[in-house]
């Protein structure tokens, strides 16, 4: 079965930098695209990030753009977010999502 496991979160101070990751076995991870995303609070899930098969595209949402950075590592069916710049508002559990499947999610907190 399709398996997705996330670490990387923590708390860190605005204006820091965090590299989460997500590791996926269970199922052919080259073949399909990959996306995270996050929630918070009192809030609806959100799509953060995007990146296809081969890694060659990404898209990201408007509030992470040019701070969050999405790759892929398909020899080690890994899937990664390097977060720079964090904002208090960035503040959520963040999800790694592939089809319908859902990792556990890892907590990120952005807090002086």
């Amino acid at each position: 079965q399709v398996q997705l496991v996330e670490s990387g979160g923590g708390l860190v101070q605005p204006g820091g930098s965090l590299r989460l990751s997500c590791a996926a076995s269970g199922f052919s991870f080259s073949s399909f695209t990959m996306s995270w995303y996050r929630q918070a609070p009192g809030k609806e899930r959100e799509l953060v990030a995007i990146i296809v098969s081969s890694g060659s595209r990404t898209r990201y949402a408007d509030f992470v753009k040019g701070r969050f950075t999405i790759s892929r590592d398909n020899a080690k069916n890994t899937v990664y977010l390097q977060m720079n710049s964090l904002k208090p508002e960035d503040t959520a559990v963040y999800y790694c999502h592939v089809g319908e499947d859902w990792g556990q999610g890892t907590q990120v907190t952005v807090s002086s």
